[in-house]
């Protein structure tokens, strides 16, 4: 797979997951409503998605000698890989209620992770264990941290 590709993927793929399930779980943490969280998902999966595209297009404009061709393929594929994964978060709301859909989406996400570092620790050349153990436990951390947001909004804000 061409390296412009795989930064996309990787990086639309890992965004895509974190971003989500953390507005997800906080969302659902202070609010309690299928509706909010539904409606953050779709929003984030089209705001995040153009912002992540966009980023990495500059960042890779900013790097001296990239060519144009990898730019816009890297941007194109962060794109889509974000949108795709972000909005495939959704699919649980049409099978389950709102806890159970929240617990299918972390495994969901947490699996993705897994699956991505697998990917990307393989290419390296490295052992995958201590790759995918790192980025579970950052994903994990980012559940914990968006949940006790949303409940501190829920029960000291409101």
């Amino acid at each position: 797979m061409k390296s412009s590709y795989k930064l996309g993927l990787s990086f639309g793929t890992v965004s895509g997951v974190i971003s989500t399930l953390g507005l997800m779980v906080g969302l659902e943490s202070g609010t309690k409503s299928e509706l909010a969280v539904i409606g953050g998902i779709i929003m984030i999966a089209i705001a995040d998605s153009f912002s992540d595209a966009l980023s990495i297009h500059v960042s890779e404009e900013s790097q001296q000698g990239t060519k144009e061709d990898f730019i816009w393929q890297a941007t194109i594929t962060t794109f889509f890989g974000k949108i795709i994964i972000a909005l495939s978060f959704v699919v649980p709301f049409f099978f389950f209620n709102l806890t159970q859909s929240i617990i299918v989406n972390i495994i969901w996400g947490l699996l993705l992770i897994a699956i991505i570092n697998y990917s990307v620790a393989k290419g390296r050349g490295i052992r995958p264990f201590k790759l995918i153990l790192e980025h579970l436990l950052i994903t994990i951390f980012v559940i914990f941290i968006t949940y006790m947001a949303g409940f501190a909004v829920r029960h000291y804000l409101v």
